[in-house]
């Protein structure tokens, strides 16, 4: 089974034990805070029971519970699974993760309060109802909900993958363990809403430092210290170019990666679901000063892939890297809470994820009816099944290229979401139209490069590699600004005949 060795008992008890307790608090914490009444009506704007407390928490999560909170859905499966297998594939390049959660914190600090401060004077749950607001076009705001609708189903699947590759490390079957996912998924988001994630966040946190802080220190002692680990990686590793740590064509792709990934990471609907949740702008920008200690957690986490060469892992399955090196080098019953917490790391997000993209069905796309609390239950359990889809008929070669792919599409709300903020004054019809022809064009090209995230362009005579979302966006704008422009000057030259007659 993918060179999966078996598993202790002790292990695969640690693991149900830690999972379960969390699934447990997640899907009963509704009950012992006796908030959500079932079949609840329309939300209520500033803090209510209801839609606005099953999928924005009512809005009162302070700098503490939203530092895990969006910490929580921002390092996802993603983190501790799909980095560190980039990184024992290509080496260096993987790392293009850290500088972009490095750029993505000015961002916050300067663009997300100013978005709270609209959704919370206006009772908006989503990006979709922003951009409704500051356009007034229901085109727009459709195109933004299925945009965001879309892009969170590849990377709710890169959760479920997460989820599945630590129980099939645990001797059960692919199949299996990939349904076992999928329902502790459904259950722990059905029933606690947002303040399951919320909650067990911390518990998820809390875990990965352990796991994380055990494997940077135990591991290299076992492998004769980091720079025997570093030989042997080297010895697998394409080699650095020159003076350069990455390869001769990776340094456009790793630079465009990691920019096109910053902008994207907050426009997504689960970490705009975090910000949205919190209790006020000030809250906002005090995690964005904080948060960065996570990205020095990621950067420990992508160390992983080096290890996993030093300690004699070898697997063609890219997922199963970071869980054969914990089978490998820890005793089972740390393994096994090693998976818990990996495993955990992967729920609590992907519950986040499958909230946020109900609130785009709810109050965006389907009729006022469905926006009761059941309705968006319904509507996590079908985004879910999306997921599950994505998982099963989207063959990348890597993990994080579900994420990237969401990248490329949730890119394309950008103009209308970000620019619709700033003294920048674009018509709802031009952003519309490069909406349109930047979301054909970035997943046209993601298609025919076999879901690879960077395309080739030419340079002066030589050819790069960039990032498809980044590309795509390029077009999204230009195509913007010149509808706009031209809009204007007819609207000009019917004004000046307007005067004349």
């Amino acid at each position: 089974m993918n060179g999966i060795p078996s598993s202790d008992w002790l292990a695969i008890a640690v693991f149900i034990f830690f999972f379960g307790v969390t699934i447990v608090l997640g899907t009963t914490v509704v009950h012992w805070r006796g908030k959500v009444s079932k079949g609840s009506a329309a939300p209520q704007p500033h803090g209510g029971e209801g839609t606005e407390d099953w999928g924005l928490g009512g809005r009162q999560f302070g700098a503490w519970v939203t530092w895990f909170l969006v910490g929580g859905d921002f390092y996802t499966a993603y983190t501790v699974i799909a980095v560190p297998a980039l990184v024992y594939a290509v080496g260096a390049y993987g790392f293009f993760a850290l500088p972009y959660t490095i750029v993505v914190y000015p961002f916050i600090f300067m663009v997300m309060p100013k978005l709270w401060k609209i959704a919370h004077a206006n009772g908006y749950a989503t990006a979709a109802d922003i951009v409704r607001g500051r356009f007034g076009s229901r085109q727009l705001e459709l195109a933004c909900a299925f945009s965001g609708l879309i892009a969170v189903m590849p990377y709710i699947a890169l959760q479920l993958i997460g989820i599945r590759t630590v129980i099939e490390a645990l001797g059960m079957p692919g199949n299996i363990s990939l349904i076992v996912a999928f329902l502790s998924l459904a259950a722990y988001t059905w029933l606690g809403g947002l303040h399951a994630p919320a909650l067990t966040a911390f518990i998820k946190d809390i875990m990965i430092y352990i796991a994380v802080i055990a494997a940077v220190t135990i591991i290299p002692l076992h492998l004769g210290g980091y720079g025997a680990m570093f030989d042997a990686a080297a010895k697998v590793l394409p080699s650095p170019d020159g003076e350069h740590v990455l390869k001769a064509g990776q340094m456009m792709p790793y630079a465009t990666l990691a920019l096109s990934s910053a902008l994207a990471a907050f426009l997504y609907p689960h970490t705009l679901t975090g910000i949205l949740a919190a209790k006020s702008a000030n809250t906002i920008r005090q995690n964005a000063v904080y948060l960065p200690i996570y990205t020095i957690v990621l950067g420990l986490i992508a160390l992983l892939g080096f290890m996993a060469h030093a300690a004699g892992v070898d697997t063609k399955v890219s997922s199963l890297v970071v869980p054969l090196l914990f089978l490998k080098t820890f005793p089972d019953w740390f393994a096994g809470f090693a998976f818990a917490a990996i495993a955990i790391g992967a729920l609590v997000p992907a519950a986040v994820m499958a909230i946020g993209a109900a609130n785009l069905m709810t109050h965006n796309i389907l009729p006022k009816k469905y926006e009761t609390v059941n309705g968006s239950r319904v509507a996590s359990f079908a985004v879910k099944l999306g997921a599950l889809l994505c998982v099963l008929f989207l063959k990348a070669d890597f993990a994080i290229n579900l994420q990237l792919l969401g990248g490329v599409i949730i890119l394309q709300t950008f103009p209308a979401l970000i620019l619709g903020i700033t003294k920048i004054r674009l018509s709802a019809f031009s952003l519309l139209a490069g909406w349109i022809v930047g979301s054909v064009v970035g997943l046209s090209v993601c298609w025919m490069d076999g879901l690879k995230p960077v395309h080739p362009l030419g340079f002066g005579g030589s050819s790069e590699l960039v990032s498809t979302g980044l590309i795509a966006l390029v077009i999204n704008l230009v195509v913007a600004l010149a509808v706009n422009m031209v809009s204007v000057m007819i609207s000009g030259k019917n004004k000046g005949t307007v005067a004349a007659q």
